[in-house]
């Protein structure tokens, strides 16, 4: 029996093949997007350089002004 290629496939239900693999592979970059921006906001707040945690000391008072551009200037020579 030979059947017509549109009636079988784009007019039966091979059209719902096809929008099934296409929300698929939709859903799937969106959830790769997704996961890669959250990743990357939580692994940037998480890490903390050597010139943040002199900034926190400076602000608590641990340490004078000199004292802090003294460390901020060893710091930048290192990095």
């Amino acid at each position: 029996m030979q059947t017509d290629f549109w009636n079988n496939w784009y007019f039966g239900w091979g059209w719902f093949l096809w929008f099934g693999i296409i929300f698929l592979l939709f859903s799937s970059m969106g959830n790769w997007g997704y996961t890669y921006s959250a990743h990357r906001k939580s692994g940037l707040l998480g890490q903390k350089g050597a010139l943040d945690f002199l900034n926190e000391r400076y602000a608590r008072g641990e340490i004078t002004r000199d004292e802090f551009s003294r460390m901020k200037v060893e710091i930048a020579r290192a990095a």
